[in-house]
């Protein structure tokens, strides 16, 4: 493997992990932290470390933003994360050589083409993907092994508007296993990232609320929820519910979701989950359904002015009254 020069700017949980990474690789590392704390800590570890980022004589590098975006309220809060990539824009400024900046960090969707883009070029007087490179790679690194997880993916996401840039990437990512996909809009990577962790946190929800059932019922949830993980379609099969705009249908599962949530009223247990769950299903139903019956009054119009005409195809009848979309 090639050595690349790696700035990692943001040495939290998921900077550590990533320089550390790259450095047990073979790959010139240097962080960029303003904790004074955090600084003597990796500095004791013998690593590189520098409160501001200086790229005036370094040759090609590729720059990982690893910037806190914590929440305040619903929202994230981006100040800090902003700010660093402010440092970042000014140091492309004074370099010769075209460096790529990679956003790793969760944020969400169009902040890389947003936030960041406008204020790297603002602060470089460069134009992005000309004279530096811009991408996002989210990480999916869990705080107890954030280590052990960067050097043994299970999934790594890419995404550039600029193939070079995703080649780039490629090149450094790939030795390190796992499935690797590539987008072209970086706001699918930063997508991905989030409803990647809304999905974990809803499963732990889910189970949470059956758990509260389970304790007024006298029942232990463990193997109940181990055997449930194995037997349920949705949590063996990939591919399982996750077309969009297709709400669920037949008989069992609206008949079980509105029966549980009268069950769990008889033992006194409120499941705002699940009445979510059924609630987003109707409104989606109704969205679907309005969709096909505005489909198939436009494919009757079309009809009758064929017919008219003499012209009736039978890929317009075909499209009269035809299901957009099937329950999933």
């Amino acid at each position: 493997m090639q050595s690349s020069r790696i700035f990692i700017v943001g040495s939290g949980v998921v900077g550590a992990a990533t320089g550390g990474g790259f450095r047990d690789a073979g790959h010139d590392v240097t962080f960029i932290d303003i904790n004074e704390a955090r600084v003597r800590e990796l500095r004791d570890r013998g690593w590189d470390v520098r409160t501001e980022i200086d790229l005036s004589d370094e040759p090609e590098s590729i720059i990982f933003l690893t910037l806190p975006t914590p929440h305040e309220g619903h929202r994230y809060d981006l100040s800090a994360f902003s700010a660093g990539t402010a440092s970042v824009g000014k140091a492309l400024a004074g370099s010769a050589a075209r460096h790529t900046v990679v956003v790793r960090s969760t944020v969400p969707p169009g902040t890389t083409e947003g936030l960041v883009k406008t204020t790297l070029e603002e602060n470089s007087g460069m134009v992005a993907n000309e004279g530096f490179g811009l991408a996002s790679n989210p990480e999916f690194l869990r705080a107890v092994s954030a280590a052990e997880d960067f050097a043994n993916p299970w999934m790594t996401i890419i995404a550039s508007r600029d193939p070079q840039n995703v080649e780039r990437l490629r090149e450094l990512l790939s030795p390190f296993g796992g499935e690797l996909r590539t987008f072209t809009n970086p706001a699918e990577a930063e997508f991905i990232k989030c409803a990647h962790n809304i999905y974990n946190a809803t499963k732990i929800s889910f189970w949470n609320e059956m758990w509260l059932v389970a304790q007024k019922l006298g029942l232990d949830l463990d193997p109940i929820a181990a055997t449930v993980a194995r037997s349920a379609e949705g949590s063996i099969n990939p591919e399982y519910g996750i077309r969009g705009g297709a709400p669920y249908g037949g008989v069992c599962l609206p008949k079980d979701t509105c029966g549980f949530l009268g069950f769990a009223k008889t033992v006194d247990v409120d499941m705002p989950l699940l009445s979510a769950v059924v609630e987003t299903n109707d409104r989606l139903a109704a969205i679907v359904s309005e969709e096909v019956d505005t489909a198939t009054h436009a494919a009757s119009h079309a009809q009758l002015r064929q017919a008219a005409s003499g012209k009736e195809t039978a890929a317009v009848a075909a499209t009269s009254g035809q299901q957009q979309h099937e329950p999933a």
